[in-house]
């Protein structure tokens, strides 16, 4: 993977988690920190993107360098943010969608196929 694709996959990545995590604690009073979210998403996007692209390439077996950071996306901003069960139900959720999402429009649209590499989903551009 080109070092390119990797740094736009984390930013985009990024984008998609913040907005997520605003759009699940958009009822809420008062919204979380910048610092709170920013540390959240630091540690989920850009340490979980970097530890699965490391494992993978130093022979990880794949639970571990898919599993780590998939896990710590499913925990942390639940326990970090106090989500109550709405709010968790609705994260989970989008957490589980949000990584094939991103996967289909970078396949399908932009023809890299490396954010999730098991899984093929042609490019449109070369049907």
């Amino acid at each position: 993977m080109p070092p390119t694709h990797f740094l736009v996959f984390i930013a985009v990545s990024l984008a998609v988690f913040v907005v997520m995590l605003r759009w699940v604690l958009r009822a809420r009073p008062s919204a979380p920190s910048a610092g709170m979210v920013t540390v959240v998403a630091l540690v989920v996007v850009v340490i979980g993107m970097c530890f699965a692209k490391f494992g993978a390439n130093a022979g990880l077996a794949w639970p571990i360098y898919y599993g780590v950071p998939a896990a710590t996306t499913l925990v942390l901003p639940p326990l970090a943010f106090r989500m109550n069960f709405r709010e968790a139900s609705w994260y989970v959720a989008l957490a589980l969608a949000s990584s094939p999402a991103i996967h289909v429009f970078f396949s399908a649209f932009v023809g890299w196929p490396e954010y999730l590499p098991f899984w093929h989903v042609p490019s449109l551009w070369n049907a």
